[in-house]
């Protein structure tokens, strides 16, 4: 297997107002039928899917709550991750843990999705970023 995320899949409560959160940091998408939107980011896909159809697709037993996933947004330096979690709050992002440096020697602070799935965001100066966003590690 190749070592390649390909997608990742949210389960929500309505695509449509998870569409329009995404939407408002200026992610978007198409969806085919309605049901589930796709939003390209960088070399993969976020899909935006109802949460009981997801559970039931990947056979799992939903039992609500947190799911043990993060999902992490890296950028080029603290002010643009403070800029980040401004925009998220904007469009409508609880702020679960504002931005502040870090034990590892970065900055980051994390906002949650109206669907309540995490998403640090943070800086990483021992980390290079591509131009395209893309990360190399050392």
């Amino acid at each position: 297997m190749e070592p390649r995320v390909s997608l990742i899949t949210l389960g929500v409560a309505d695509v449509g107002r998870a569409r329009a959160f995404y939407e408002a940091l200026g992610w978007s998408g198409q969806s085919p039928d309605g049901e589930v939107a796709f939003i390209p980011v960088g070399g993969m896909v976020l899909a935006l899917w109802g949460r009981d159809l997801l559970a039931a697709d990947t056979v799992v037993d939903d039992r609500g709550g947190w799911g043990g996933v993060t999902l992490a947004h890296n950028v080029r330096s603290p002010e643009e991750v403070d800029a980040v979690l401004a925009e998220a709050a904007a469009a409508g992002a609880a702020i679960g843990r504002a931005g502040a440096p870090t034990e590892w020697g970065g900055y980051s602070g994390v906002f949650i999705d109206p669907d309540g799935h995490p998403w640090e965001v943070a800086h990483n100066p021992h980390w290079q970023m591509d131009d395209d966003g893309s990360i190399r590690l050392p």
